[in-house]
């Protein structure tokens, strides 16, 4: 690849945001180069976040089946297996998909310069690699450096027994007790996984419920499974102080309490990557969290031919919306326009045991704003493919207009929650009397499944009415 030439746009990064954007750019005709400082391609979303805590969740879910079938209740009180045996599973599948993405830059002829790239000026990237610099410029360039584990300047993350969510993945025994520091989605989901592997776990909370965003009834469900497994949560708590051994940490709580465990798992917030990105250069200033502004077309304010993505750019901070606007964005610096936006409702999967999916809005919310709804129900233990799978702790809950019967809200609780979710998703997008709970009623559903669930949960909610 020459790089003396001018680009038609460069990406810094190559997590979803990053691919999304130069996929969508090459496809427009562009000439385009990503920069990622990592060894392989996938950004913190395949190497340290979603795909190794999702593949570790699983194994643990596949452990926790053995252990509770009957087919094999005469082996399975002796079944062990280590933290560290269910990282190396994990990684197998960080690896294939390393191979997958890889694979979409070489057919589409992007070619990806590894090293640390930083603005010089606002249209000039330096990328460093082991003592080499490479100096590319471009017409335009989007940011997709993703985020950090935020960790605060008091704590001694140097220390053998203190952790983030990126560093847990390099744990080399199964610890026998955790403090999980906020409880956060990171922070329940791997309380939860911890928990299943028999670990004791602390989980501290800041506020006074988890997940405050969520259905209160969700919220509630949650929190009685957490405690049913054995995680003590303890509410409104803040750290005064962290006090390591070489057996042990303390967590000194501003109420008084001190808790013991063998590990410190400290998950309470993230930081985006743009510390040494050369905004100096570029006259742009990032907040207190690594986020940078950007406008409707995710421009920065002072510089419009670069872009922003992802995690940098703040909420929702989820993979699959940092894609999209990769490829928003992309569309608008190739084209000069996009008519495209991320929809007003993103589904939310929380990866707990069992797990979350929400879409639209809260019970909370409607009540609030004087919205006559009304709520239909469907329980998993009601379902005969929930009970043929064992998994039948859970509900899909619907809420919809009591006069228009529109869907305004499904909540889901339980196995196959995240997959569950998108069926309601799909009418919930539709224009009119499309979007109608009276669609679940008059649609046959393939039986047993968990689809079911809303059949049961509409007929549920019109019986109300």
């Amino acid at each position: 690849m020459p790089f003396d030439k001018e680009h038609d746009f460069i990406v810094i990064g190559s997590g979803p945001g990053g691919e999304g954007a130069a996929m969508r750019a090459r496809k427009a005709g562009a000439s385009v180069v990503v920069v990622d400082r990592h060894h392989s391609v996938g950004g913190g979303c395949t190497h340290w976040a979603t795909i190794p805590s999702k593949a570790l969740r699983h194994s643990i879910r596949r452990v926790m089946e053995f252990r509770r079938s009957p087919l094999f209740e005469s082996v399975a009180s002796n079944f062990e297996v280590s933290f560290p045996a269910l990282l190396r599973a994990a990684q197998r599948v960080i690896n294939d998909q390393v191979n997958v993405r890889r694979d979409f830059y070489v057919r589409n002829k992007v070619p990806i310069v590894h090293g640390h790239g930083r603005f010089v000026d606002p249209h000039t990237v330096e990328v460093q690699l082991d003592g080499t610099v490479r100096t590319l410029r471009g017409k335009k360039f989007l940011i997709a450096v993703g985020s950090r584990p935020y960790r605060p300047t008091d704590v001694d993350f140097s220390h053998p027994r203190v952790f983030d969510s990126d560093t847990i993945l390099r744990l080399d025994h199964t610890p026998e007790s955790v403090t999980v520091y906020g409880a956060g989605v990171v922070g329940c989901e791997y309380a939860s996984m911890l928990r299943n592997l028999g670990i004791k776990v602390n989980l501290i909370n800041s506020r006074d419920k988890l997940l405050s965003f969520l259905d209160d009834e969700i919220i509630d469900a949650l929190a009685y499974h957490l405690r049913d497994q054995g995680v003590l949560i303890r509410h409104n708590e803040e750290y005064e102080r962290v006090e390591c051994h070489d057996d042990h940490v303390i967590v000194h709580l501003k109420s008084g309490k001190k808790i013991r465990s063998d590990i410190l798992l400290w998950a309470q917030g993230r930081t985006g990557n743009t510390q040494d990105l050369g905004l100096d250069a570029l006259g742009v200033k990032a907040n207190s969290r690594g986020q940078v502004d950007v406008d409707e077309f995710y421009r920065l304010k002072s510089q419009p031919h670069i872009y922003a993505v992802g995690d940098v750019v703040g909420s929702p901070s989820l993979a699959s919306a940092s894609y999209d606007q990769g490829r928003f964005a992309a569309e608008h610096a190739t084209t000069g326009e996009c008519d495209v936006r991320l929809v007003k409702d993103i589904p939310t999967g929380i990866y707990t045991l069992p797990e979350i999916s929400s879409l639209g809005r809260t019970e909370r919310e409607l009540t609030a704003d004087g919205v006559p709804y009304e709520v239909g129900h469907s329980m998993f233990r009601s379902l005969a493919r929930a009970q043929i799978t064992g998994t039948t702790v859970g509900m899909l809950k619907l809420l919809f207009h009591r006069e228009t019967l529109q869907i305004l809200g499904i909540h889901c609780f339980g196995d196959q929650a995240a997959e569950i979710v998108h069926i309601g998703q799909a009418i919930m997008a539709q224009k009119g009397d499309a979007n109608s709970i009276k669609y679940f009623v008059n649609t046959t559903f393939n039986y047993p499944t968990m689809a079911e669930a809303y059949r049961v949960a509409a007929l549920n909610g019109l019986n109300r009415l």
